[in-house]
Formats: structure tokens, C-alpha cells, sequence
């Protein structure tokens, strides 16, 4: 990857510092592309994949560990209900503003991806372009039986420390973070429903037919009730990480939808 300029950043907000990283192609055009990662995820666990899209796509990509996450500061609390919707506001503000970033594109994998939904909807005029990837639109069968069976192997000898090759201390606080929030009460009525209609822009939503936490059910939700034009893509033999199992596929659907 010669042909890109790679630099880390750290951002100051109220509660902490937010770490990032950026991809930019020697001859960047158009808008950023903003990566927002899934509920245990943080910039190192998207692996190539930034590279890649900077280098296919020839924008500039920028990724961010949330607070409490990664490299990132710890979180002083615990996240409640509406910590999807908030992230807006929140790292997502802090991040545009450091960059000094005006219109962007924004590209989140799954709870990733209903943030990515919340920041099209806040910043309607200023987002250009929303991708989403095995994101969650509501609170489906599907998703807590999936995130009862991670959290059952977190609970084995040895596996959390998986975690913490990412996370360092905090990956208690990542995984408890995950699971409590999805599996409350509170919780299950949630859904991005009253948000897609304000966004503007196109929408793209990557899903996997073997997801194991969502059926298609989301995407076409997603692609219905954006206030956008909306495009959904289904891949065949790929479950919830489609950038690490179908790399090359991802890739061009992006590349495509970007033309």
C-alpha cells in the first residue's frame, strides 16, 4: 500500500481521548469515508480493510476506536439505552471537527451501522453517502440468540483474552457493554425507525444471507424507510463480517455505489 499516507491521531473530548487512524490516497478525491466499528470492535479489528477501501475507492478513510474502546480513553460510565443514536453527537462530532471534516460519507458495520444511520440522519445536508454493513435495524430474535451464544463463549477459559489483545482493561467493560444493553428490557423495542426517514442521501446496506445476528429483515427495513434512495445488496455464503470473508465483493459494491 506505498501509494498511501497513513497517520494516527488522538482527539480530545470531555471524557477522554479518542484515538484514530487515517488512509489517504496520494490523489484523494471526494468526500471522507468514516468507518464506524461494531459493538467489539476498534480500528485494529478492521485488519486491511481500510487500506483497501482508500485504495480502491481513492477517498480518504478515516477510522476511530469509541470511547471505551481500543486505544481510546475508558468510558467514565456505562452505556444505556440511545448510546446508538447519541454517537452522533458524540465521537462522531469530535472526530469531523478535529479533522475539520465538511461533507462526508460514512461507513459503519453492524451496531456500527445504526450509528452510521444516526450521523446521516443528524447531519442530513452534509452527508453524501451511507453504507451499511450486517447493521442492526431493530431488536430481532435473531440478534439476542446470537449475542447469547457469543456471550457463552466469552465465558470459556482463555476467551477473553481475545478481547483484551484489542481492548487491554477494558474488554470487560466492551463485552458487558454488548451484551447487557442488547439483552435488557430497555431495550427491546428499539429500532432505527424514527431516524431513517430525515436522512437525504444514497444509502447502500451490505448483508450476509448466513448472518447469524440478523436476518435480511434489516437491510430491507433499512432500504424501505430511508428517506434516501436506498440500495440493498444481499451476499450469498457470508455471515457477519462480509469485509474479512468477502473482501473483494464488498470492495466493488462500494467502488460502485461511490461512481
Amino acid at each position: 500500500m506505498s501509494n498511501l499516507h497513513t497517520r494516527e491521531h488522538w482527539i480530545d473530548t470531555a471524557q477522554g481521548k479518542l484515538f484514530a487512524q487515517e488512509w489517504a490516497p496520494l490523489q484523494a478525491q471526494g468526500a471522507p469515508i468514516i468507518l464506524l466499528h461494531d459493538s467489539l470492535g476498534c480500528v485494529a479489528l478492521w485488519r486491511e480493510f481500510p487500506a483497501q477501501l482508500a485504495q480502491a475507492t481513492g477517498h480518504r478513510v478515516i477510522a476511530y476506536d469509541r470511547l471505551g474502546f481500543g486505544r481510546s480513553d475508558a468510558h467514565p460510565g456505562r452505556l444505556r439505552r440511545g448510546f446508538v443514536e447519541d454517537e452522533a453527537q458524540q465521537g462522531f462530532t469530535a472526530l469531523r471537527e478535529h479533522f475539520s471534516i465538511g461533507d462526508f460519507i460514512v461507513f459503519g458495520h453492524s451496531v456500527g451501522g445504526g450509528m452510521a444511520v444516526a450521523c446521516a440522519a443528524a447531519f442530513a445536508s452534509q452527508c453524501v453517502g451511507l453504507i451499511t454493513e450486517s447493521a442492526q435495524a431493530f431488536v430481532e430474535a435473531r440478534t439476542l440468540e446470537g449475542i447469547r451464544v457469543a456471550d457463552r463463549q466469552f465465558a470459556e477459559p482463555g476467551q477473553l483474552q481475545r478481547l483484551e489483545r484489542y481492548h487491554g482493561g477494558k474488554a470487560e467493560w466492551v463485552l458487558c457493554a454488548w451484551v447487557d444493553n442488547w439483552l435488557s428490557e430497555h431495550f427491546a423495542d428499539w429500532s432505527l425507525d424514527r431516524l431513517l426517514p430525515q436522512i437525504r442521501c444514497p444509502l447502500l446496506s451490505l448483508h450476509g444471507d448466513n448472518d447469524e445476528f440478523g436476518s435480511p429483515a434489516h437491510p430491507e427495513r433499512l432500504v424501505a424507510l430511508a428517506g434516501g434512495p436506498g440500495l440493498m445488496r444481499l451476499l450469498q455464503g457470508c455471515g457477519h463480517v462480509p469485509h474479512r470473508e468477502q473482501a473483494e465483493r464488498v470492495l466493488a459494491e462500494v467502488t460502485q455505489f461511490l461512481r
